[in-house]
């Protein structure tokens, strides 16, 4: 079995060749800002994506016939389980009406479709960033007009809790993990045999990242936010892309920031070490949500190649459980393992309604 993997971010699109579990090639098409801007909705770009994914696949030789499937990130649609869905044309008319939000993500489906309609084979997604497994009891914030809401790194996060089940020589729905997803967003869940049964919204709440403001003292920010002294966007800017590492060390580089620690910068250290704390809490805490019984803790992600981060969340959260570090992102295996699982019977794939 042949699948071609396609995975599109803001400015770029990354795609793969999996030849059954094996990578044959993979590279990452990047789309200059001045090009991308003449677009007036991100689901227009599909076409222009696709022209450079086609030109590609030719310059290597790699005949689009070849593949006995096609597979794309998922993006910001209703709530649904975790799995591997069936692109039709309701899952693309939702990812191009964009009801739950614009992002480059929701590409991913809709090239994969367009794509597969060419050659008529199956077109598939993989656990979209909107897959809501948690319980009734989790979505309570204790303010009835503000649910909680699922949205996570659950592509990537899922993909490491199967390796880490793998490991303890179990199937992912019969263990218990808590994954940290470490990343611009940083997303910590616990798994009870096989569902992400909570998980912070890394936009709303849980640890700062280097981008992210994460959990905020309420009263303060409900002032701040009718000071005057910033606008509805200012502030969704401040907390979203100019929060965490950024906000107090003006890098959003975390190797730039250990560099200044190194180099004798106490406050650098401080902050490193307020992040580190504040995952190593969303972990403890996470851990309540499984009453305590966790057969492993998985932290992932590109921060997860730090060993001083690594380190310091371990030493704070090792008491709970085993630590497995799987760093970086396993995105486009992720998406390929997702639509080969169906390709060759393992899972039935799903319907989004």
């Amino acid at each position: 079995m042949r699948v071609l993997a396609i995975n599109p971010g803001s400015t770029s699109t990354k795609i793969a060749v999996y030849e059954n579990y094996t990578c044959l090639w993979k590279y990452g098409i990047d789309h200059p800002t001045s090009e991308i801007q003449t677009f007036s909705h991100v689901s227009d770009q599909y076409e222009y994506r696709i022209e450079h994914i086609l030109k590609l696949l030719k310059e290597k030789g790699i005949p689009l016939e070849s593949f006995d499937g096609i597979v794309g990130r998922g993006g910001m649609l209703n709530p649904l389980v975790g799995g591997t869905y069936l692109v039709d044309q309701y899952l693309v008319d939702s990812l191009k009406n964009a009801t739950r939000g614009e992002h480059a993500s929701n590409l991913g489906g809709i090239i994969a479709f367009h794509l597969g309609q060419r050659i008529n084979v199956p077109v598939y997604i993989v656990d979209p960033v909107s897959v809501d497994e948690m319980e009734p009891v989790a979505r309570l914030s204790g303010f009835p007009e503000l649910a909680r809401l699922s949205q996570s790194h659950a592509l990537n996060m899922k993909a490491v809790a199967r390796k880490a089940a793998c490991m303890l020589g179990k199937a992912y729905h019969e263990v218990n993990l808590i994954v940290a997803h470490l990343g611009g967003g940083i997303s910590v869940s616990p798994h009870r045999k096989g569902k992400m049964v909570d998980v912070n919204n890394a936009n709303n709440e849980g640890p700062y990242s280097v981008e992210r403001c994460g959990t905020l003292p309420c009263s303060q920010l409900v002032k701040l936010c009718y000071s005057g002294k910033y606008s509805e966007k200012e502030m969704n800017t401040k907390i979203l892309k100019e929060g965490g590492l950024f906000a107090y060390l003006g890098t959003k580089d975390a190797r730039e920031a250990e560099k200044r620690m190194h180099e004798g910068d106490s406050y650098a250290k401080l902050v490193l070490d307020g992040l580190c704390y504040q995952v190593a809490k969303e972990i403890g805490a996470m851990a309540t949500v499984l009453a305590g019984e966790v057969d492993q803790i998985v932290l992932t992600g590109g921060l997860a190649y730090s060993e001083f981060i690594t380190r310091e969340i371990i030493r704070r959260v090792s008491f709970i459980s085993s630590v497995t570090v799987i760093p970086g992102e396993e995105e486009m295996e992720a998406l390929a393992l997702g639509a080969l699982r169906v390709l060759n019977g393992e899972e039935q794939a799903l319907t989004y309604k």
